[in-house]
C-alpha cells in the first residue's frame, strides 16, 4: 500500500467541494492507495495515466482527483469536476 500526501492546492479544493464530498474524495484516496501499480486492480477504481507523471482516479460519478507518485507516496494535487480538473492538467 503507498503513502497518501495532499499539496496546499489540493486542501484548497477540499474546502470548495464541500464537507458532502469529503467521504467519497477519502474512500478513493485509500482505494488508489491500495491497489496503485496492480493494473488488474486499477479499472475498477478508474486510476489512468494522463501524463508520464500525472494520474487520475474517480470519487464518485461527477468527481476526479489527479496526483502524482513520488517514490512510494501517492500525492494528491488537485480535485474537481471532469472539465474542471482537464483545464487544471492543461495549464501544468
Amino acid at each position: 500500500m503507498k503513502k497518501l500526501s495532499a499539496t496546499p492546492s489540493f486542501k484548497r479544493c477540499l474546502k470548495k467541494l464541500g464537507d458532502d464530498a469529503l467521504e467519497e474524495i477519502f474512500t478513493a484516496m485509500n482505494l488508489a492507495a491500495a491497489v496503485f501499480g496492480q493494473p488488474h486492480l486499477h479499472s475498477g477504481r478508474g486510476i489512468r495515466e494522463i501524463l508520464p507523471d500525472l494520474y487520475e482516479c474517480r470519487a464518485g460519478r461527477s468527481l476526479r482527483l489527479m496526483f502524482s507518485l513520488d517514490d512510494d507516496t501517492l500525492i494528491f494535487e488537485y480535485a474537481g469536476s471532469h472539465e474542471q480538473v482537464r483545464a487544471w492538467w492543461k495549464k501544468r
